[in-house]
């Protein structure tokens, strides 16, 4: 989610897969707030968005690690961390500030504790139905764990001349994934399947956590690797654009199917890898040269691209307020118009994230990386 927007260069298929992803993102969050009906059809499998910012995040930012590896030998961690955290940081650090500081901003009535937000580690013992308020945090945990490890992996595999092995290792961890889930579903939800505690340890044990979630990061991280190692399976992907796109519609459709009730046993533990596999294929789709959707250029994907982050960040406090202040003022909050309002409130603040925050620290990061650089020339 939080990768840079730029980083993807004249890949435009990326912005529009960025661009659907925070869309369902808001269709899946528009459901806790008075909607039109039709929203619970479309956002009912909204929540596939995330897994779809995971696949994008795990390809981007291994790409680029991989790249710097095929270049360099190694990888610079004081460039990638400056990169990271002035990306990452400024603006998260202020929806903090917001949640914690202004009451009225909070979609809900508590937070979990600060110390679990900027440890980054809300996402695990995340209690949603008491603690609910920044629950969407628990993705950005998730990769920012990411970030903070996989840069150290690649320098561990690396050292220990196991890089060709990279590919092995992400499935790994898949399949650790996998069997996680199949053994947390049989010790800890299904001894709770008909108490009303199910949901909270659903989403506890098995939705939230960063080990139950690796699916789609791995993904991401082998398409990486290969686009980059693989002659055959980069010409491959880029003979095959249009049949990519096809194919991973279609093996998506098989994962809605599949995740229809989220809760079974099948979605709990196979549906996250039919989902991350399938916005896979869909991801080697938008980055083929064959593609109409590497092919297509759009300002409205690249824009709400760009503010995906910001609006991932701020949603649920902004649609909070526009819906009070509407209620307020004696209008309906259920009906298309203001669901409109409520969309638009959300672009809005992504924008004015991107013009208070985001490009400041762009700026910063820009001086500080080009005074490291001044200063490696100078050694």
């Amino acid at each position: 989610m939080p990768a840079d927007h730029h980083s993807t260069g004249k890949l435009y298929g990326l912005d529009h897969l960025r661009a659907l992803a925070i869309l369902l993102v808001l269709m899946y969050h528009y459901r806790a707030f008075k909607h039109p009906a039709w929203i619970d059809a479309i956002g009912r499998f909204g929540w596939t968005g995330v897994d779809l910012f995971f696949v994008l995040s795990g390809f981007l930012i291994s790409s680029q690690l991989f790249k710097e590896i095929e270049k360099a030998g190694s990888i610079s961690l004081k460039t990638f961390f400056t990169k990271r955290f002035f990306r990452i940081i400024p603006p998260y650090f202020f929806t903090l500030f917001l949640y914690f500081t202004f009451p009225f901003f909070r979609e809900r009535e508590s937070l979990s504790s600060f110390w679990k937000f900027i440890s980054f580690t809300q996402n695990y013992g995340l209690d949603v139905m008491n603690r609910g308020t920044f629950s969407h945090a628990w993705s950005l945990c998730i990769e920012e764990q990411f970030y903070l490890f996989l840069p150290f992996l690649l320098l561990l595999v690396l050292k220990t001349k196991t890089f060709r092995y990279t590919v092995l290792f992400a499935f790994l961890l898949i399949l650790f994934s996998v069997t996680a889930r199949f053994m947390i579903w049989n010790n800890s939800i299904v001894p709770v399947m008909n108490s009303d505690g199910f949901w909270k340890a659903w989403y506890m044990k098995i939705y939230y956590p960063t080990h139950t979630r690796l699916d789609g990061l791995a993904a991401g991280v082998i398409i990486g690797y290969l686009m980059i190692y693989s002659l055959q399976f980069k010409r491959f992907v880029h003979q095959n654009g249009n049949k990519l796109f096809v194919s991973g519609t279609i093996l998506l459709g098989i994962s809605f199917w599949i995740c229809n009730d989220q809760v079974t046993e099948g979605a709990s533990v196979y549906g996250f890898t039919w989902v991350a596999f399938s916005y896979g294929i869909i991801l080697m789709s938008a980055i083929s040269r064959s593609s109409f959707v590497f092919r297509t250029k759009s300002t409205i994907t690249t824009q709400l691209a760009g503010l995906s982050y910001a609006i991932y960040l701020s949603h649920k406090g902004i649609i909070h307020m526009i819906q009070y202040a509407l209620e307020k003022l004696g209008v309906e909050t259920s009906d298309n118009v203001s669901l409109l309002i409520g969309l638009a409130g959300c672009i809005a603040g992504g924008l004015l994230y991107r013009l208070m925050i985001e490009n400041p620290s762009s700026k910063l990061k820009n001086k500080i990386l080009n005074l490291n650089k001044g200063r490696s020339g100078n050694g």
